[in-house]
């Protein structure tokens, strides 16, 4: 499970894309779910990142993520429910509490902190969804001409959580062949064993960094103009893609300068479909989002499609 974390070349189109038109897709999509606050919009962004998801074949993956918001949702409805006092719609009077003040559950605090978990959601299936569209060598070598040094911190920020990811699981199962039994023992008996875990964790994220250092330094890197491998090639489907995104982005300002595609939750909520261009707007946003994925199904299923885009 923690391998599909990582970037594995399926014989997609959306890994296949020119890095520069993934990335300005992937960016569009993670600036939406920070703009938007509209549930509506954050809910059709989810199911376009969830079809983007499906189209690189990384749904079993993307289980983690829905179970970490899960048991994240629960802390941010207590927090909200706990701290947030401007809805006027009270279901319920509670004891005054110290600090806090009275308690009080009001029907906006729960729309707004469910609101706010299906944002965590879409943020965090972004966040895989680079991991499994992008490898990090493709965003080294896109960056290396303007800043190489910056684009290799980044690159390697993106590969460690996977690896990390990647080296507890074999651990766990070298520590579990010579007789390591996660599962039993009493409190402190489970700490230790996971405390000898982690330290060797860290000891082979150390002689990893050995490596990896001498790597560059075989390498010659940083020590003159670098050399280029591999060109990257702008295809009718990566300008495809980049239009889709930039105007995607467009309508997105255009929705929220005239309050089409935003929302309030306090002091009362407002109305899901204020008129019919709440609507509109939105199905142009998801369906130029979703223009990668219809050309990703069209490559896999059409030969002739193929070899034109």
């Amino acid at each position: 499970m923690w391998v599909s974390f990582q970037y594995q070349d399926n014989r997609r189109l959306l890994q296949h894309l020119h890095p520069v038109a993934a990335l300005v897709y992937l960016g569009v999509l993670g600036g939406l779910t920070l703009v938007f606050a509209h549930p509506l919009y954050l809910l059709g962004l989810l199911v376009v990142i969830l079809l983007a998801i499906q189209a690189v074949d990384g749904l079993k993956g993307w289980e983690l993520c829905l179970k970490f918001t899960l048991g994240m949702s629960l802390l941010i409805l207590l927090i909200n429910l706990l701290v947030v006092r401007a809805g006027e719609t009270v279901i319920w009077w509670g004891p005054r509490l110290p600090v806090l003040g009275e308690l009080t559950i009001s029907v906006e605090a729960i729309c707004y902190a469910a609101t706010m978990c299906v944002r965590l959601l879409d943020i965090l299936s972004v966040f895989y969804l680079f991991n499994r569209m992008l490898h990090p060598d493709q965003v080294l070598r896109l960056f290396s001409r303007f800043a190489a040094q910056s684009a290799l911190v980044l690159s390697l920020s993106t590969r460690m959580f996977p690896f990390l990811l990647r080296e507890v699981h074999n651990l766990q199962e070298v520590l579990s062949i010579r007789g390591v039994d996660f599962r039993k023992g009493t409190g402190k008996e489970r700490l230790q064993k996971y405390l000898s875990l982690f330290n060797l964790l860290l000891l082979n994220a150390l002689e990893n960094s050995l490596e990896t250092a001498e790597a560059m330094q075989a390498r010659a890197f940083a020590s003159g103009p670098r050399s280029r491998y591999r060109k990257e090639v702008f295809r009718p489907r990566d300008f495809l893609c980049l239009t889709g995104s930039l105007l995607a982005l467009f309508v997105t300002i255009y929705g929220q300068i005239y309050n089409y595609s935003t929302f309030h939750f306090y002091p009362q909520l407002g109305y899901l479909i204020s008129n019919t261009m709440t609507l509109v707007v939105l199905g142009i946003i998801l369906v130029l989002l979703s223009l990668p994925i219809i050309i990703s199904w069209g490559w896999q299923h059409c030969p002739y499609f193929n070899a034109r885009i």
